[in-house]
């Protein structure tokens, strides 16, 4: 196991003014963050805190140099998971994805100007990198109404007065995702509008230190909630009244309580309704002797995203020994594909040389072999070769990515899938699997 990114601090929930990851030690605190619940489970578990401080710096970095390595001006970011990556801040997150009120410009040299709601610039205070809190990012009808246009002038006017001062005249601007009106206000204001997402997701594709650190602090995290998820599911297993949405729940709660954030999906299913996977989690009442299966989807503490699969079989009977034949299936999958991980690999030849399924689970495989994750599911996309567009992610591997490694074993017109998912780190001379989380004894037969 490569050990470049652990290093021996140890964690103290407690040093006075301070928490063990540099954030303030204020019980009253604007700033979100984990519980004293995760903090104490981490100390039990000997892992190492991130430096919210050096790991900001971090990403401020990354996206100021991938902006100057393209020559642009600036880079406007709306989508709610860029700006908690420039900003570490949040802002009623999903509510935002949809209702795009806040954004953020950085700028050649550096600086930064967040937009926010107008009732609520100090949600980005503890972070001195960004340098003005400004208001009236909204271009969105509901809030703006048919005067939009108007409202998309007036932003697209602060942002040249930004860049006018703060980025030499370089009216090369990346855009992430904008409103119509305010795309068409920037054209107008004689902006040379640019893709912004492939600066984002290049940018963000590479973590730092302490981002690993804040990913193993959230997979344990992730892990103990799955874990209480499974015993109630187990605990509960037959009495004829338990949901779906009832197991499902216990990993909301237990997220939320070690500071975790929201869970993107609803990617629980059970019994027959694993098959065609993508059913999400309802009131179905459980049985006893069935696969359970789910999806995390997670964002857990400091923002990041837990994206793991496991498939249990809750029951004393024993399973199948077809479904036994495919969850053994579904792991040699993963792990041979894992082995191909290693920088300087080229992401289509992951695909070209990936660990093929039997015939009968072609039909309902998994949408791509493995994909991107840190805030939330990120470049890169690797495609099973039958979906795979050549030049799409002609890129290779680097040390500091984090890829999920998927399974999907859905046997065509079955009364049952087996879902897997791992989360891998890449390291200098290969690869180490962050995910703990044993398979089911019983589906694997012994």
């Amino acid at each position: 196991m490569n050990t470049h990114y652990r290093d021996t601090r140890k964690i103290n929930p407690n040093q006075g003014a301070t928490l063990g990851d540099g954030s303030p030690n204020d019980n009253d605190r604007v700033e979100i963050g984990p519980t004293q619940l995760a903090f104490a489970e981490w100390q039990s578990a000997g892992l190492t805190l991130p430096n919210l401080e050096t790991m900001r710096e971090y990403r401020w970095k990354r996206l100021t140099q991938h902006i100057v390595d393209r020559g642009l001006g600036g880079l406007l970011m709306f989508d709610p998971l860029n700006i908690r990556y420039a900003t570490d801040s949040t802002n009623m997150q999903l509510w935002n994805t949809h209702n795009p009120f806040r954004a953020v410009l950085v700028c050649a040299d550096g600086y930064m100007v967040m937009w926010d709601y107008k009732n609520a610039p100090f949600l980005s205070e503890f972070n001195p990198l960004v340098r003005e809190r400004r208001s009236g990012a909204s271009m969105f009808y509901f809030a703006t109404g048919d005067k939009t246009d108007d409202a998309a002038d007036s932003y697209i006017n602060q942002i040249k007065d930004v860049m006018r001062d703060h980025a030499g005249g370089n009216m090369r601007l990346a855009v992430d995702k904008i409103m119509v009106p305010g795309y068409r206000s920037l054209v107008a204001a004689g902006f040379d509008v640019m893709e912004g997402e492939e600066v984002t997701e290049k940018a963000r594709s590479i973590k730092g230190p302490d981002e690993i650190h804040a990913m193993r602090c959230a997979n344990h995290a992730c892990e103990t909630s799955v874990k209480a998820m499974e015993d109630f599911a187990r605990a509960q297993s037959g009495n004829g009244i338990t949901s779906e949405d009832d197991i499902w729940a216990i990993m909301h709660a237990e997220n939320v309580r070690r500071g975790g954030e929201w869970i993107e999906t609803r990617l629980l299913a059970s019994g027959p309704r694993t098959n065609p996977w993508f059913q999400e989690c309802g009131p179905r009442i459980t049985k006893p002797n069935e696969i359970l299966a789910f999806d995390t989807d997670l964002i857990g503490s400091y923002g990041i995203c837990i994206d793991i699969s496991r498939t249990w079989w809750i029951g004393d009977e024993k399973p199948r020994q077809d479904m036994i034949d495919a969850m053994k299936h579904g792991v040699e999958h993963i792990e041979t594909n894992m082995q191909m991980l290693r920088p300087g690999v080229n992401i289509q030849d992951l695909s070209r040389d990936t660990h093929v399924l039997d015939d009968k689970y072609q039909a309902g495989k998994y949408g791509c072999l493995m994909h991107g994750v840190g805030l939330c599911d990120e470049w890169p996309l690797v495609a099973y070769p039958d979906k795979m567009v050549e030049g799409a992610f002609d890129h290779e591997l680097q040390a500091g990515m984090v890829l999920c490694v998927e399974a999907l074993i859905s046997p065509e017109g079955g009364d049952f899938s087996i879902k897997l998912e791992d989360q891998v780190l890449i390291t200098e001379d290969g690869f180490e699997n962050l995910t703990t989380y044993p398979h089911c004894d019983a589906l694997m037969g012994r």
